[in-house]
């Protein structure tokens, strides 16, 4: 049966003055397709691998790095389904696969898939992956891969436990569980860059000061023990990342094994709750909470207490959630998400900037100048004293719980957040980490009406970030023949010059990805009818100024002197129905549907007005219908 689609909407507003957002985001893509190439040459070798003549898995850990290899390349598939140029989706593909074989022969690979480590480091290393997926949904190599993948984690896989409906160890993958924390017989936190978290388990008998057990190599002995038998097995609250494996297998291939076992997974973990304020972040081999704590709700892996707490924790539980609603439009998933949030916003008070002591970097720009002045900071973790380690709250973390639900009340959340800050959350700091977020403030702020230069002010940040890296690559010291050692692999995330943060708050209007282990979750997407790919036709530039559901607003600029046709879709997967789209003051036109067609002809500009109900249709990956653009 034919569907009929309503007629494309067209630009007739000729452009005679460029609005300056849309030549300088036109001057970001040039530029971003000249800078990729720039870091492949320097950095990696004809097969695509890294260049890299040391070794993993050799250390007291023997379990760490693979992560770091795919996140030099995670955010260039999103490149190219913002409109990059099909170049760099060519290069992530080869430098996907060739770090690949490359892992593999070091042997931290089994059959393609990590052989057993944290999801909070794996949900990093699987975005260069969920985001070819994404823009290559109907490649058959990607499909047998994700389902294969998925797999490991369902029922008769070797990672999960249908009876007790655990993840039976923090580490585990392609081997199955991997009990403990090392392949050695002694594990203890050895890098320095811990020492500022302290270490876990501090009420067990062997439990010591950081540098006293690093002098002591009998005394970290029993303690890596101690940390092997109450925190090596069992669940964690950070395998909920491994929700966004199996439903991108779903997305892909529509399996409701796949669905049923997101859901299944994550209601465990709703469960555990049971009556609790603060959801849980440990469950024993038999899924008791607490089980091999002495009963304590809290000490797990990547949990409440150690090392980070809340920014894995929350990002865990948003992940799990908003993939079980995803898949099944049950909203009630997202209370898992909004409790660790409201659990440490219940502690959070006034305090002064000098008082951050863990994760400065991603807050040190915005408190800089306050001196003394307090501001409201939140505790991160808890442990048996209590709650501890203050900090400004992740901002992503709200705001992506917001931007997925679009609920009255989760924007209040951030409203309170923003009310109690004495920094200025309009300013645009060109700080990057190496999740290419930081800048949820400002945009936000700009959504609001209250940022209105956010705009020119963020795309130039992103361009000057993106040539500052480039620069870096250019003077880098390191012999490029021989590549970093084990200890600068982080070097490649540092000097990575994609810069999509600008991009997807701007054209698509979303936030970057939460960075362990999240789906991509846009608001709206482009297609380029004429070249039948993903991303903004080349010369098209894309601004969307609000992100109601019943009124959000896209102007569409074509700068060039050709004709062009383009698709918009509701949502990453199509799940957000569109219910009318109008073109500047034209009265609306039912839709229906995920998409609407867009023409542009030479050097016209066009405002849409949009009304849509999210997640009103089953999510996937896949292409348009091509016919919606006329």
């Amino acid at each position: 049966m034919r569907i009929s689609h309503p007629p494309a909407l067209l630009a007739s507003r000729t452009v005679t003055d460029p609005p300056a957002w849309a030549g300088l985001q036109r001057e970001l893509f040039a530029a971003q397709d000249k800078a990729w190439r720039i870091f492949a040459d320097r950095y990696t070798e004809g097969d695509g691998r890294l260049v890299f003549r040391d070794r993993l898995g050799q250390g007291l850990d023997g379990r760490d790095g693979v992560d770091d290899f795919y996140e030099a390349f995670f955010n260039w598939p999103t490149l190219y389904l913002l409109g990059g140029s099909d170049d760099v989706l060519a290069a992530a593909r080869r430098h996907w696969r060739g770090v690949t074989a490359q892992l593999a022969e070091m042997g931290m690979l089994v059959d393609g898939f990590e052989r057993g480590y944290d999801w909070f480091h794996q949900g990093e290393g699987l975005l260069l992956f969920y985001g070819l997926c994404l823009a290559e949904p109907e490649d058959g190599e990607l499909r047998e891969l994700a389902t294969r993948f998925a797999d490991l984690y369902l029922p008769g896989g070797p990672n999960y436990d249908p009876e007790h409906r655990v993840i039976r160890a923090p580490h585990n993958g392609a081997a199955g569980p991997r009990w403990g924390f090392s392949d050695h017989d002694v594990y203890f936190p050895w890098s320095l860059a811990l020492r500022p978290y302290g270490l876990p388990l501090d009420w067990i008998a062997e439990a010591a000061p950081f540098d006293d057990l690093a002098a002591d190599p009998a005394r970290a002995r029993a303690y890596g023990k101690a940390m092997w038998e109450r925190m090596g097995r069992g669940d964690t609250i950070v395998n909920l990342a491994a929700t966004s494996l199996v439903a991108n297998a779903y997305l892909l291939g529509g399996e409701a094994r796949h669905a049923a076992w997101v859901s299944e997974y994550v209601d465990a973990w709703r469960e555990r709750l049971d009556g609790r304020e603060i959801v849980p972040d440990n469950a024993g081999t038999h899924g008791v909470v607490g089980e091999h704590l002495d009963g304590r709700w809290y000490g797990g892996h990547y949990g409440w207490s150690w090392p980070h707490g809340l920014p894995p924790v929350g990002t865990a539980a948003i992940v799990g959630a908003a993939n079980a609603a995803l898949l099944t439009g049950d909203r009630s998933y997202l209370e898992l998400a909004r409790n660790p949030l409201d659990a440490v916003l219940r502690e959070a008070a006034p305090r002064r900037p000098a008082e951050v002591t863990t994760i400065t970097k991603r807050w040190r720009p915005h408190l800089r100048g306050l001196a003394d002045e307090p501001t409201l900071l939140a505790p991160m973790r808890r442990d048996d004293s209590g709650w501890f380690d203050h900090n400004v709250m992740p901002t992503q973390l709200p705001v992506a719980l917001w931007h997925f639900s679009r609920d009255s009340a989760d924007r209040e959340r951030i409203d309170r957040l923003r009310e109690a800050s004495s920094w200025d959350w309009t300013a645009v700091h060109s700080q990057r980490t190496k999740e290419e977020s930081g800048h949820e403030e400002p945009w936000y702020e700009y959504l609001a009406g209250r940022n209105p230069g956010y705009p020119e002010r963020m795309l130039r940040s992103a361009a000057d970030v993106c040539a500052e890296r480039v620069a870096a690559i250019e003077n880098d010291p390191v012999d490029p023949a021989v590549g970093p050692d084990a200890f600068g692999i982080h070097d490649w995330q540092d000097r990575n010059p994609v810069v999509t943060e600008a991009l997807l708050q701007l054209t698509t209007g979303s936030p970057q990805v939460l960075y362990n282990g999240g789906l991509a979750q846009m608001h709206v997407r482009y297609f380029d009818a004429g070249r039948r790919r993903p991303g903004l036709p080349p010369d098209v530039a894309a601004l969307v100024s609000a992100i109601d559901p019943e009124r959000t607003v896209i102007e569409l600029v074509n700068l060039g002197g050709a004709a062009c046709s383009l698709v918009v879709q509701g949502g990453a997967f199509a799940e957000h129905r569109l219910d009318a789209a109008g073109a500047d003051d034209e009265p609306p036109r039912p839709v229906g549907g995920p998409h609407v067609g867009v023409r542009l002809p030479a050097r016209t500009q066009v405002r849409l007005t949009l009304a849509m109900t999210l997640h009103a249709a089953r999510p996937a990956c896949a292409t348009p219908p091509w016919e919606v653009a006329g």
